[in-house]
């Protein structure tokens, strides 16, 4: 598979060069943007929070693709106002780029390469685009928040013992299996079979796997208790205080490839503000997830690059089915910031539609 030339331009679409782009970004956030690796990530981390994943965010650069059509109007642009001379053609080149950067764009939905960049690199940090709230105004009600409000409080009451393959006991998992099933919040649940330990109840498998992440829970004496931290923030607003740090913790550090089964395609991760973004602007009324995944892939088409050719369908299904698992089910949908309902598909091919909730409001504000 070819890798993008530090010269050529950043599969990201800001019009810069890669080693003025994502290389840059890529390197001092540590390889937050992951490796691309076949197979799938059996590691909760996976890469991110330091990891050790290194390659561009776009994926790959095909070099036998045509001119992008900005590239050739800078390039027209260049030599009208050059002629020949260097400093004139860097002072064009620089503006040429600067305009391209600051124009928004269809395919971005209003977005620039600029805050498009700002929105895949410091989802946390770019005020001018978005904010998230510290604290929640009304509790949330999704399966996440409710899985971990149920197991905070087993943990409080019981201090559970750990299992020899350092899971919780089948009690446990069971108890917060037959209060999770009788909610409604998301009718699409992963626990309709018997459960006999906590790999069968995969939910709050993923929710204790983040909790420890967020240092809420720890393992003490072979038994599984609450940390100094959590008692504290439990006190100062309980789940009000804990939902927008867990949703960080899912968000940036928590490797949603993690067991899934499919390639790692940490991309689809870290870009995870934009479909936020998506839902914020069309998310009033219901819309399919193919729709989503339409949008997604105008915005990063060669994401498609990114993903190794398994033989059995395109690279471009493989990105929709990683588009629609990781981030409308399990994060927006797991989450809570969108309700997802799950429609009868073909076979072992079930559809979606999607609609934003109030907490999707309550805790992202976008200020473009």
């Amino acid at each position: 598979m070819q890798t993008v030339g530090r010269n050529d331009p950043c599969p990201c679409g800001s019009g810069m060069k890669f080693k003025h782009c994502c290389e840059r970004s890529d390197s001092a956030r540590g390889g937050f943007a992951g490796g691309i690796q076949g197979g799938f990530a059996d590691d909760p981390l996976g890469g991110f929070a330091g990891g050790t994943g290194g390659g561009p965010p776009g994926g790959s650069w095909d070099q036998s693709e045509s001119t992008p059509e900005w590239l050739a109007d800078l390039k027209a642009k260049l030599r009208a106002e050059a002629r020949g001379d260097f400093e004139g053609a860097r002072e064009a080149a620089q503006r040429g780029l600067s305009d391209f950067n600051a124009e928004t764009t269809e395919d971005f939905h209003g977005l620039s390469p600029k805050q498009m960049h700002d929105v895949l690199y410091y989802p946390f940090d770019s005020p001018g685009i978005a904010t998230f709230a510290d604290s929640l105004n009304n509790v949330p009600d999704s399966p996440f928040s409710n899985i971990f409000m149920a197991l905070i409080n087993a943990i409080d009451e019981e201090k559970p013992k750990i299992t020899k393959t350092g899971n919780l006991p089948r009690p446990v998992c069971q108890e917060i299996a037959g209060l999770y099933r009788n909610r409604q919040t998301f009718k699409y649940k992963r626990t309709r079979g018997p459960v006999r330990s906590e790999l069968d109840f995969f939910d709050l498998h993923i929710v204790r796997k983040v909790a420890e992440i967020a240092g809420l829970i720890r393992k003490y004496k072979k038994r599984f208790v609450l940390t100094k931290k959590c008692r504290k923030l439990l006190d100062s607003g309980g789940l009000l205080v804990l939902y927008p740090l867990l949703l960080n913790v899912y968000t940036m550090t928590f490797n949603w490839g993690y067991w899934d089964g499919y390639q790692r395609a940490h991309f689809v991760q870290s870009s995870f503000l934009f479909p936020l973004f998506l839902l914020f602007k069309h998310g009033h009324e219901w819309r399919s997830n193919e729709y989503y995944e339409d949008q997604f892939l105008s915005a990063f088409p060669y994401i498609t690059r990114m993903i190794e050719d398994d033989g059995y369908r395109t690279r471009e299904a493989a990105v929709r089915d990683i588009f629609t698992w990781r981030v409308l089910c399990n994060f927006l949908g797991f989450l809570g910031l969108a309700e997802v309902e799950r429609i009868e598909g073909e076979y072992l091919h079930d559809d979606y539609r999607i609609r934003a909730t109030p907490l999707l409001a309550e805790m992202v504000t976008f200020h473009v």
